[in-house]
């Protein structure tokens, strides 16, 4: 059994997410308050019990998200001992992945995702910038109609998540996207869902973030991986620190390239992957990408049980 473990990104939270954790694993309640330690706040608070508004601003969700996912890991490795073939993580879960993957503290990683927060919702006005899911259409048409739409409007509209076939987020101006969404629906996407976000992520209005955060990343120890981290931007595996920290350098400004990297997983000789994590977003992604891929998902007690029994078919349960 070759396993890849996969963090989510943000829209998968929802207040109360750990609180089973908390309750049944003390090396997940410590997770949680070093989360607070580290920001200074009551983050485990806001996770447990809201109010969601506050648990949805894109500098609480982040470090929420984090923390979750890294405190099922640790629970996780506390009882099966099997070091996964490669990780990889959506967007924000990238930095759960370089967690998993021994490349950056979580301590480093709270700081980093909170500020990188901060600095997304700081890039661009509120209510300037949209993102929508286009469904049914294939990326050359998607492109297409974002390139003409540009040219209309004069204004930005890019590709953010390619992420399984027929799946495929634009990002940008509230116009552009809009127009975007009308060109699209002409050259026969079934579906245009506008999402709700606070901002148009993975395009190029994230500049300004990118490159504050590009600052402070030159300043977080990164360390070469201990199994390959697929990269969003290009979906291909890194584990050297320069690699690693010139990929998160770009991400902000560049599309989440999820089919790519399952794709690559694939190619690594994975067969398992497991979302650990709120929701089963991405094991959804990965059945539309290759059926041939087995997912499991862990976020409570039961669902651990249930993927520990799994592993231990090849790895040993401690």
């Amino acid at each position: 059994m070759n396993v890849a473990y996969v963090f989510p990104g943000q829209g998968a939270q929802y207040v109360g997410m750990g609180q089973a954790l908390i309750d049944e694993y003390p090396v997940a309640r410590a997770v949680f308050e070093e989360a607070d330690d580290v920001l200074n706040m009551h983050l485990t608070r806001m996770i447990l019990s809201g109010p969601e508004d506050e648990l949805k601003l894109t500098y609480n969700t982040q470090p929420a998200l984090l923390t979750m996912s890294v405190a099922v890991l640790r629970v996780l490795a506390e009882r099966v001992d099997i070091q996964p073939t490669a990780v990889a993580g959506h967007s924000l879960g990238e930095y759960s992945a370089l967690v998993a993957a021994g490349a950056i503290s979580f301590q480093d990683a709270v700081r980093l995702v909170y500020q990188r927060g901060r600095m997304m919702d700081e890039a661009v006005p509120a209510g300037d910038g949209s993102m929508s899911a286009v469904l049914g259409l294939d990326e050359e048409q998607l492109a297409a109609a974002c390139r003409q739409a540009a040219e209309e409007t004069g204004q930005v509209v890019e590709l953010a998540n390619v992420n399984c076939p027929g799946q495929i987020v634009i990002s940008g101006t509230t116009a552009a996207v809009g127009r975007a969404s009308e060109l699209a629906k002409a050259s026969g996407a079934k579906r245009v869902l506008p999402l709700a976000v606070s901002g148009p992520f993975h395009c190029s209005l994230m500049r300004p973030a990118a490159d504050a955060l590009g600052e402070l990343l030159d300043s977080v120890d990164i360390q070469a991986a201990k199994v390959p981290v697929v990269a969003n931007v290009d979906g291909h595996p890194r584990t050297t620190a320069a690699d690693l920290r010139e990929a998160l350098k770009r991400q902000l400004c560049m599309p989440v390239r999820w089919w790519d990297s399952v794709l690559a997983m694939r190619r690594l000789g994975v067969d398992v992957i497991v979302e650990l994590g709120p929701g089963t977003v991405l094991s959804g992604l990965v059945r539309k990408i290759d059926k041939s891929l087995e997912t499991l998902h862990a976020e409570d007690p039961a669902t651990l049980d249930a993927v520990c029994r799994r592993m231990t078919n090849g790895g040993e349960e401690v």
